[in-house]
């Protein structure tokens, strides 16, 4: 019964598992770009408070809810029978670099924390530097969905 819907819905359920990775992609890469300008300007100024109103907003509003529905689109997808070749390997792949994005996705909210306490110390160069991880990530998920060369 279950299989049966999974298989009638698939492409409804790519659709919107590609519609959820793309809005939290957006996110993944607009906050560490929001950390470099945030170390930028001087604790406690108004332009610090205001990208703190700002890194909240887009962690709680976009990041988080669409990571929670890529999740869920995707284990409903992997669920779905014919979806996944066991004999091949790049969902392997593509699982082991969604733990690391979701991983940086839990440092990131570490990160944004430090600095609504004020006490981040970590300089800008280091997020110049984050900023790239979810970038590398994506071509190796999307490499091993589209191309599936393992």
């Amino acid at each position: 019964m279950i299989t049966s819907f999974l298989a009638d819905a698939y492409l409804w359920i790519k659709a919107f598992h590609v519609i959820a990775m793309i809005a939290w992609m957006a996110g993944m890469f607009y906050l560490p770009r929001l950390f470099v300008y945030h170390c930028m300007v001087q604790r406690g100024s108004a332009e610090s408070e205001r990208l703190k109103v700002m890194e909240r907003r887009l962690l709680k509003q976009i990041i988080n809810p669409a990571m929670i529905a890529t999740w869920l689109f995707g284990l409903l997808l992997v669920a779905t029978p014919g979806v996944i070749d066991h004999s091949s390997h790049w969902f392997e792949v593509k699982f082991a670099a969604v733990l690391l994005m979701s991983g940086f996705h839990g440092a990131m909210t570490a990160w944004r924390r430090a600095f609504m306490e004020d006490r981040n110390v970590k300089p800008e160069r280091f997020y110049r530097i984050a900023n790239e991880v979810p970038t590398v990530l994506m071509f190796i998920i999307v490499i091993m969905v589209i191309v599936k060369p393992f």
